[in-house]
């Protein structure tokens, strides 16, 4: 296992902190006071009625997913959450359905407040594993996305926790990248691995964030599936 990480105040503004240690599992962030209304960050922009369209050919046929931002904010522990619903159809059929909520704070980074996660098979809900929210049964929220992902790169965070219920991490593994997907070629990316912390041992996720587009392409490393990509994106 890792050493605990931790990041600290920056000299120059009021950075958020968020100490865990990966070895005890503790997490006690300090969580910010100054939320703002929208999320605006470059690398993970959630306009409101912004519809992403992605792909991945599976052993079980093609995968799409639909993102759409919300143009209503849910209320999260006091705070107005930004609303993302995400559906993912298997060869056109739903089987997952999450609502997403997450918050910018005044720093311009962005965290994750919980999701209402529900799995679908022929039409009826069958798991809502996975669903949380900040406050709720000693729930707390992580950073999906730092305002500077350059002075994060290699240091691990928590997304999300959510006691065997939610315990991603997340970690910057490389910056300045181009990247082409269907929808268009990208420069200045980033790239994150993920991982569920109660599973270390399992496949791991890496995504590819492009500035004003967000989220362009997902793949589980090891994983026989094709990469998640972007086919489409459209902004209002």
């Amino acid at each position: 296992m890792t050493a605990p990480t931790c990041f600290t105040l920056a000299a120059a503004s009021l950075f958020a902190l968020a100490c865990s240690d990966s070895t005890s599992g503790n997490y006690d962030p300090v969580i910010p006071t100054d939320w703002v209304a929208s999320i605006d960050n470059s690398y993970f922009p959630l306009a409101p009625g912004t519809v992403w369209q992605y792909a991945a050919q599976t052993a079980d046929g093609l995968e799409t997913t639909r993102v759409e931002v919300l143009a209503t904010p849910v209320m999260v522990n006091g705070v107005a959450a930004t609303a993302v619903l995400d559906q993912v159809s298997l060869d056109g059929s739903l089987v997952e359905e999450t609502h997403d909520w997450y918050a910018q704070d005044g720093d311009g980074n962005v965290w994750y407040l919980g999701e209402d996660s529900k799995e679908y098979d022929s039409g009826v809900v069958t798991s809502t594993a996975g669903s949380w929210a900040w406050g709720v049964a000693g729930a707390l929220p992580g950073v999906l996305m730092w305002a500077d992902p350059a002075t994060h790169v290699g240091a691990e965070y928590r997304q999300e926790f959510s006691k065997g219920v939610a315990e991603d991490w997340g970690k910057i593994t490389d910056l300045g990248l181009a990247v082409t997907v269907p929808a268009g070629s990208y420069t200045g990316c980033i790239t994150t691995e993920d991982w569920d912390g109660s599973k270390p041992f399992e496949a791991r996720e890496h995504k590819a964030y492009c500035p004003g587009v967000g989220i362009v392409r997902s793949v589980d490393v090891g994983a026989e599936a094709h990469p998640e990509e972007l086919t489409s994106v459209s902004v209002p």
